[in-house]
């Protein structure tokens, strides 16, 4: 280890060697006619034979500028302003003789526009871009999202499925890391769904989907990464965008949000904030069939539930930067969420025997008041160390996850003649802290030819706190139920290491990276006078590279082919681990497993591209112990659990094409085949399932006259199997029209989701002993909504903000 840490040393000192030798460059400087300096302007380098962009760089705050690491070449430096009139430069020849070049400084005369917010320049965003190690999603580009939701949009984005739980798939495979502007989420299943539910689309910038993140990433997400961005306004001087909207489904709910920018000097702040309202409702049918060894019937079980919900949420993100000197800035950003969730549920069951005669009925009336609170504090500094892009940056964050939720479960047992046979109550007290820190550092040097070499620490601390306390209520009196009351605690540290390095050469781009994590975990269950108490350790440490390679096919890289390859880890959800058995209603339990071994995957993609209209992927992945929904049937009762699937393999292929059929006509179109393999030791039997799934998208953008854009979309699925589940084929029509008011600043849009109310949950549980059981949840996904949107303030060029993204896996991995 210590000769690897040596030869590490070697390398680096070589490089930064090279890196001071032989450099051609170009540098100047940038000012208005009144010669102030102007920072922050994009200044373009192109090639001066084909005009071929080749780096942009943009002023400091002096106005500066300068281009490093050229090559032998003729240039030329081109800037379009939206304040200043355009520049382009006579041709700079670099060679031996000249091997830098420093311009006389340049002059901006200002635009002659006396009100710059007359100024509007208008450009057609891509549905879809790609680049080496992510596709990108840009969420303007949809009418049907606007004033919706983060998981609207999530489920537009190619190649993405979200099923009744809330549960994400990507590309055909489940354990997807949810980001938000680079720091994760730390929720899974319904609780991640409620969460995203919460934060406003118009907040949103895109979505950036990673099957093989880079090594500056937590290696957590065995089927990758789905980082949403948020919307930074780039723009100095003061400016806000109000968003507000109204929908109308089987009930109303409203959205309101606002985004904020101010800059003056060297201060930047900016902030978001935003109320929903939402009312949904839900029909879930369950049938289960209990057979006898033989595969004779013995009874039948049939349960509706019509689940009403009142949930009103209120989010905000507010932060600043304060420019110490051009090359120092530190930071500060504060975020919270605060949720209600009353949830009413009234459930009527049957069991019949084996010829369908009724032998009793159970009424049941469930109250839950639930209450989600979640802040957290970044604290970052970047620090440029020089004019060539060489820098460190630092992020601190402290995270915090209260949740409350009090449950009430009344049930009535009735005889074939209707007639009372026995009442029940419990109630249900559940509060959980999550508590997270960490501390994180990146640098990142660049190299001869432009390459860059980037490495960072990261360390996190995570301590949880979860209690269960039922009470069974007799004759009004509240009697403690130790058999399902408990109390569990779990601490967890992890260390993280990485190098990173991307080079250019000829036709090739490469990039390769190693990241080293340990983790250290202790759980204690402290029992009760009825439940022993128990506690475990665990210790693991795991490499897990990264690798891609594309290649230009042409000189001018028209057509692409990209490899990619990278490991993965999947660590439980914090909550998954909690061993306390919950009820849903009398017949089905929830429980967690504090056993779930993490999940490891490796991930392989080969990629050709042609421009930015089309691409395809052929991808394997394979993953041992993934982390899964499970079902186990005992004595009637339906208990699901986290558990460990063995071994699973998934092989796709997919294509995503964009094409402007008109000059008002445009398209993306997304296209998936899947092949999924389960192999597990489950409970009593053996799960081998596997099976083939066919998913299609289509997103049609019409761009008419006065104003006037609309949209038309649609999904379609086959079944897919999961595991033990097969999610059943499901489809979705929306429509969306938009008009622009206002010289453009505003805009109202009326939008129509799931117009012929297809896109159902329907699926069948298979695996389990002596039993078969489907399900039909019916939401309310048929609505429409109508949005109004309204941009103001002055615009002016500012600097650039500063993305902090310190305690990124661990809010992954908490749950609403």
């Amino acid at each position: 280890m210590k000769s690897k840490i040596i030869f590490l040393l070697v390398l680096l000192l070589s490089l930064k060697v090279s890196y001071a030798q032989g450099v051609f460059s170009i540098s100047g400087k940038l000012t208005n006619v009144t010669k102030k300096n102007l920072n922050s302007i994009p200044i373009v380098l192109t090639d001066a034979n084909t005009n071929i962009i080749f780096k942009i760089e943009n002023t400091d705050i002096e106005g500066n500028f300068s281009f490093i690491n050229l090559k032998e070449g003729n240039y030329k430096i081109f800037i379009d302003d939206l304040n200043y009139t355009s520049y382009l430069s006579e041709t700079i020849r670099l060679n031996a003789g000249n091997p830098n070049t420093i311009l006389t400084p340049i002059t901006l005369s200002a635009k002659t526009t006396t009100d710059l917010n007359e100024v509007i320049v208008t450009k057609k965003k891509l549905f879809v871009e790609n680049k080496i190690d992510r596709t990108v999603v840009n969420v303007d580009a949809f009418i049907t999202t606007a004033g919706g939701n983060a998981m609207d949009v999530l489920e537009k984005s190619p190649g993405i499925i979200v099923d009744q739980n809330g549960t994400i798939t990507f590309k055909g495979k489940s354990g997807v890391q949810v980001f938000i502007d680079d720091k994760p989420t730390y929720l899974s299943g319904s609780e991640l769904e409620a969460y995203l539910k919460s934060l406003p689309a118009s907040t949103l910038d895109k979505i950036e989907l990673m099957t093989n993140p880079p090594a500056k990433y937590d290696a957590a997400g065995g089927a990758g990464i789905i980082n949403i961005v948020s919307k930074r306004s780039k723009v100095k001087g003061f400016n806000a965008t109000l968003t507000s909207r109204f929908s109308q489904g089987k009930k109303s709910g409203n959205r309101q949000g606002m985004n904020i920018n101010y800059m003056h000097d060297k201060v930047r702040f900016f902030g978001s904030f935003g109320f929903a309202e939402q009312n949904p409702v839900n029909d879930l049918y369950i049938f289960r069939k209990f057979k006898n060894s033989d595969g004779t019937t013995n009874s039948l079980f049939y349960q509706n539930s019509f689940i009403k919900t009142k949930a009103k949420s209120t989010n905000t993100r507010i932060g600043m930067d304060y420019y110490l000197s051009e090359k120092t800035t530190i930071g500060v950003g504060l975020s919270g969420i605060w949720r209600t969730n009353n949830q009413n549920t009234d459930v009527k069951s049957e069991v019949a025997n084996a010829n369908s005669v009724l032998d009793s009925s159970i009424v049941a009336n469930n109250y839950q008041k639930e209450k989600f609170s979640n802040g957290g504090v970044n604290l970052n500094l970047r620090r440029e160390l020089d004019t060539l892009g060489q820098k460190i940056t630092f992020d601190i964050d402290y995270l915090k996850y209260n949740t409350s939720s009090n449950q009430t479960f009344n049930n009535s047992i009735f005889q074939p003649d209707n007639s009372l046979s026995s009442q029940d109550k419990l109630k249900g007290f559940l509060p959980s802290d999550i508590a997270i820190y960490s501390f994180k550092s990146d640098y990142t040097l660049p190299l001869q030819n432009g390459s860059t070499f980037e490495t960072g620490y990261k360390a996190s601390y995570t301590k949880t706190d979860n209690v269960a306390d039922y009470r069974d209520v007799v004759n009004d009196v509240e009697i403690q139920n130790y058999s399902s009351s408990n109390h569990f605690k779990y601490d967890e540290i992890i260390n993280a290491a990485y190098v990173n390095f991307n080079i250019s050469y000829k036709q090739f781009d490469f990039q390769t990276g190693l990241r080293l994590e340990n983790t250290e975990s202790r759980a204690n269950q402290l029992g009760n006078i009825e439940q022993l108490a128990s506690k475990f350790k665990k210790n693991y440490t795991s490499l897990f590279p990264t690798v891609y390679v594309l290649y230009k096919l042409d000189s001018i890289g028209n057509n692409q082919l990209v490899i990619n390859y990278g490991r993965r880890i999947d660590r439980p959800y914090f909550q998954d681990l909690n061993p306390f058995l919950s009820p849903l209603d009398k017949f089905t339990f929830y429980s967690g497993n504090p056993f779930l071994n993490p999940s490891f995957a490796n991930n392989y993609e080969l990629s050709y591209r042609y421009k930015s209209m089309f691409s395809t992927t052929l991808s394997y992945g394979s993953s041992k112990d993934e982390i899964n929904e499970t079902i186990e049937i005992n004595n009637g009762i339906y208990y699901s659990r986290p558990g460990n699937i063995g071994k699973t393999q998934v092989f796709s292929l997919n294509a995503n094409i964009q094409l402007s059929l008109t000059k008002w006509w445009s398209a993306n179109v997304y296209t998936e085949v899947t092949h999924s393999l389960y192999e597990s030791k489950l409970y009593t039997d053996d799960l081998k399932s596997s099976g083939n799934f066919w998913y299609f998208s289509m997103n049609n953008s019409f761009k008419l006259q006065k104003g006037w854009s609309a949209e038309l979309s649609g999904t379609y699925q086959t079944d897919m199997v999961s595991a033990q589940f097969v999610l059943l084929s499901r489809s979705n029509i929306n429509f969306g029209v938009q008009k622009k008011l206002l010289k453009d600043k505003a805009s109202v849009k009326l939008s129509a989701n799931d117009i012929f109310y297809s896109n159902l949950n329907t699926g069948i549980i298979k695996n389990l002993q002596n039993t078969e059981a489907n399900w039909t949840n019916k939401s309310d996904s048929r609505f429409l909504a109508l949005t109004f949107t309204y941009s103001f303030g002055k615009s002016f060029t500012n600097k650039n903000e500063y993305d902090s993204s310190g305690a990124d896996n661990e809010k992954n991995r908490v749950k609403e």
